[in-house]
């Protein structure tokens, strides 16, 4: 494995995910021809998905190419969750600017912080509704009326079919992070001769 804190080793595509805590280093160097280095300069900038939280990342001029850079304490900083980004190209004669390309990355917590619920959306609503379920029992109500408000909870069957969604979204997250990962699902029958 080659050092990643080296910026000759830096990868030349944006990350796909980010661990909050961790160093990050990407370059770009199909723009040079295009965008030289010393008449333009190259600024990422992320937004969450829900639109809480922004930073931007402006890239170095090493090596006759665009240098992208964060450091540990910026990625620790961040919120995981799903955000978006667009990388613009901006002239230095005259502040001109330009979005040339836009795409998405995920922030993951660090393992080893702790406190930080790691479960997917699907996992914590499979946990959640499962909790409902075990304590219908106790208050099986499914709709009253105070005050002229009135509230209707959902149904055993409802909450059974949204909790075998839930499952169903857990087994393909798994499923995909396995494929990911080289691993052979549950899917795979091995047959030998």
């Amino acid at each position: 494995m080659a050092n990643i804190f080296d910026a000759a080793n830096a990868p030349e595509t944006e990350p796909l995910e980010i661990v909050a805590g961790d160093f990050v280093q990407w370059k770009d160097t199909s723009l040079v021809t295009d965008y030289p280095v010393a008449q333009y300069s190259l600024v990422y900038t992320a937004r969450s998905v829900n639109g809480n939280e922004e930073f931007k990342v402006t890239a170095t001029t090493a090596g006759g190419f665009y240098l992208l850079t964060v450091l540990s304490a910026t990625t620790a900083a961040i919120t995981p969750g799903a955000y978006r980004w667009q990388k613009e190209i901006i002239k230095a004669s005259n502040s001109q600017s330009a979005i040339i390309k836009r795409g998405e990355f995920k922030i993951i917590a660090d393992l080893d912080i702790s406190g930080v619920d790691i479960r997917s959306h699907a996992e914590l609503m499979v946990t959640k509704i499962e909790s409902v379920l075990s304590g219908k029992a106790d208050s099986d109500i499914q709709s009253y009326s105070v005050a002229g408000r009135s509230l209707t909870k959902m149904s055993f069957q409802e909450l059974i079919d949204a909790r075998n969604f839930y499952k169903s979204e857990v087994i393909r997250e798994k499923a995909k992070e396995d494929a990911k990962n080289g691993r052979q699902g549950a899917s795979t029958i091995k047959v030998r001769f």
